[in-house]
């Protein structure tokens, strides 16, 4: 690792809350594999032939039981099925995404020439990734009481009574953050449908992003409509990637 590269890491830890006994393990959890299989044999590769993926996977192990253990704490008399819809949000994609962003993890990612073409800083199954693997880094560096501080750390501010409604529910500023990121667009809802009487109505709505639809949802209320439209989209572009 040059000094630049381990000078950049430095300031990624400060971001991280989180100093690294051993550094080559944030390094070798921002190194894709296309990165790897496109290194020569000159080269000093951090990760081996498979990048970040075994820390990936380890990682998302460390995420689930760390996010388990810290809605228990926060949310005590939650019911089971509450709680496993809170999990299933936190370490969705497009939330690890966020997250990654939101600590500028891509600035750090090496990329292969061609997922560097390809958009591959901003792809949101990349982001979501290498979140995972630095989570998967910090725990073989410090074991698994560290890398639940840091889980609780990144999350918890998004468990706030103020800020929990948002996080559950609002998926519509979800799907724009990730749409604006992703490909620059913004989404664009439509009404397709009303029924009932005007005491009992119903709507449908739709949500296009460019020109395609991603997504239809049906509520009481044409923002009820809209919430449910988003959700299916960020549903079927998480199945995507």
């Amino acid at each position: 690792m040059d000094e630049e590269r381990g000078e950049s890491l430095k300031k990624l830890e400060e971001r991280l809350g989180y100093r690294f006994r051993e550094i080559e393990g944030l390094d070798r959890a921002l190194t894709h594999k296309s990165y790897t299989h496109e290194a020569s044999p000159a080269q000093t590769i951090p990760a081996g032939d498979n990048g970040n993926e075994v820390l990936e996977f380890l990682g998302d192990a460390v995420l689930n039981l760390g996010v388990s253990s810290l809605l228990l704490q926060e949310f005590p008399n939650a019911q089971e099925g509450a709680l496993s819809k809170q999990r299933s949000h936190l370490v969705k994609r497009s939330f690890l995404a966020h997250l990654s962003r939101e600590l500028q993890l891509e600035q750090h990612l090496l990329l292969g020439k061609g997922e560097l073409s390809d958009g591959g800083r901003r792809k949101t199954s990349i982001l979501a990734n290498v979140y995972e693997a630095v989570i998967g880094a910090i725990y073989l560096d410090s074991g698994f009481n560290q890398a639940l501080e840091i889980i609780q750390n990144h999350f918890r501010p998004y468990l706030k009574p103020e800020t929990a409604l948002s996080l559950f529910n609002d998926y519509k500023s979800l799907l724009q953050e990730q749409t604006q990121q992703v490909c620059r667009l913004s989404p664009k809802y439509q009404v397709v449908e009303e029924s009932g009487p005007d005491h009992d109505k119903r709507f449908q709505a739709t949500v296009l992003i460019g020109k395609e639809v991603k997504g239809s949802g049906w509520g009481k209320s044409k923002k009820e409509a809209e919430q449910e439209a988003a959700k299916k989209a960020l549903e079927e572009i998480d199945h995507a990637q």
